[in-house]
């Protein structure tokens, strides 16, 4: 029996060159322009037009410069502040230094929150021109019910959509987003929601189908996964538990949504990068 030899190095090296000496002048000058055009073509866009970033509280026990290291870290480039990173009562200089650091690095503010808006008129308004001093389109909150009238006010004024987020079974206010969607639709279509899929599918309903159902004043996502949503978890990594998230993206993908859709890691706050990038990673591959 004859041994088949293994080509070395330097044989593949000398018949490639071989066969590109062979082509005729004009076949090797065309496979160039086109090894050209495909390394000019913009790279694929793996969320297939949806803005995926992540929640910052999955970042909420680091500091502000490590947590936009950690985002640029997993390639993202949304994120939604969390108040871990910039006090709500922060001056407007300092706001602005911190909406600019996230913009050096090249990761867009698309929304902040969530934050608790009890019924004080000073209070809402200054959670306004706290999303206004950092430019962000979207403030997600859990309102108190009675102060709803005076953010119908605020969301005029101020041209800043609210996204109620709902807290699941716990949340006497708003435990899906059905029950959100009860009180926002009597106001200004700026008041809409924040679907946290993984207390969406604590309450029993589908995550995927309330994104369509619900899709008209849908402002924001919170993308998890939830090991035995009807036994309240525990949050885990995407693709670790219940939630179908290859559904759940498709639906959004379905309604061209143009909003965030934050990936929000729960666990592991004080090591949450691994499962953050964890979580991006299986979420790019069900969007192939």
């Amino acid at each position: 029996m004859t041994a088949f030899n293994q080509p070395t190095r330097r044989t593949l090296l000398a018949s490639t060159a071989i066969a590109a000496a062979s082509l005729p002048l004009g076949g090797a000058l065309a496979q160039q322009a086109e090894s050209q055009k495909t390394a000019e073509r913009p790279p694929e866009d793996p969320w297939r037009g949806l803005r995926v970033g992540v929640a910052t509280y999955s970042l909420r026990a680091l500091k502000v410069e490590d947590a936009i290291e950690a985002i640029t870290r997993v390639d993202l480039k949304f994120a939604s502040l969390k108040d871990a990173h910039l006090r709500l009562e922060a001056p407007q200089s300092w706001r602005k230094a911190v909406a600019r650091k996230f913009k050096e690095a090249k990761i867009t503010l698309a929304s902040c929150g969530v934050i608790n808006m009890e019924n004080d008129d000073a209070k809402l308004k200054s959670y306004f021109d706290y999303a206004k001093d950092i430019n962000v389109p979207v403030i997600v909150c859990s309102p108190s019910v009675d102060a709803l009238p005076a953010l119908d006010k605020l969301v005029k004024q101020y041209d800043v959509k609210l996204a109620i987020h709902n807290h699941g079974p716990t949340d006497n206010k708003y435990p899906s987003p059905y029950d959100a969607m009860k009180l926002a639709e009597k106001y200004d279509p700026r008041i809409g929601l924040c679907i946290d899929v993984g207390h969406t599918a604590k309450t029993g309903k589908d995550p995927a189908q309330a994104i369509r159902d619900l899709r008209e004043r849908l402002y924001d996502v919170h993308l998890k996964d939830v090991q035995n949503p009807q036994q309240r978890g525990p949050e885990v990594e995407l693709g670790r538990g219940n939630l179908d998230v290859k559904e759940i993206l498709q639906a959004l993908r379905d309604i061209k949504f143009a909003y965030h859709v934050g990936i929000e890691h729960e666990k592991d706050p004080k090591d949450p990068v691994p499962g953050l990038a964890e979580s991006v990673g299986y979420a790019k591959g069900v969007m192939r």
